[in-house]
């Protein structure tokens, strides 16, 4: 079976959206996710009719947005996020979002051809929160093989 890397990060934004505080990262949405979408081993992301995910919910606390995207492995993700342009976004992360007080963010192998919900990201995001990286969520730090890949603990 072929595996594909899902991805999600979360944030909470410091002011509503429609602030002008956020102007600036919501000029550079577009540009990002062209970027991604170019990028080499990018499969998918989640998006709405809008074309981003700013407006699909998380949880119910409005300020948080998030990200998820499927690439075809570690290392093609890694390009995209450390070696490409994005990597001006990330510095720059703390004009609007909050300082997070615990794991925004983790990557999980899925089968080739599945599309991860926001519900199966916020699981594996929360069991990264509380047991750190395992087979089923990690981060680019302590990663797993696709072959190592396990369920999430019901």
């Amino acid at each position: 079976m072929e595996f594909h890397l899902a991805q999600i990060n979360i944030g909470r934004l410091v002011a509503p959206l429609d602030n002008p505080r956020i102007a600036s990262f919501l000029d550079q949405l577009d540009r990002v996710n062209v970027l991604a979408e170019q990028s080499p081993g990018f499969v998918w992301r989640l998006q709405s009719d809008s074309g981003n995910a700013t407006e699909i919910a998380y949880n119910d606390d409005p300020f948080v947005i998030v990200n998820m995207s499927v690439w075809e492995s570690i290392e093609a993700l890694q390009g995209f996020v450390y070696r490409s342009k994005h990597v001006d976004v990330l510095k720059d992360r703390a004009q609007w979002f909050e300082k997070p007080l615990k794991a925004h963010y983790c990557l999980w192998w899925i089968p080739a051809g599945h599309v991860p919900t926001v519900a199966e990201g916020r699981e594996r995001l929360t069991q990264y929160q509380e047991l750190g990286p395992t087979p089923s969520s990690f981060w680019f730090s302590q990663p797993f093989p696709a072959t190592a890949r396990t369920q999430v603990p019901a």
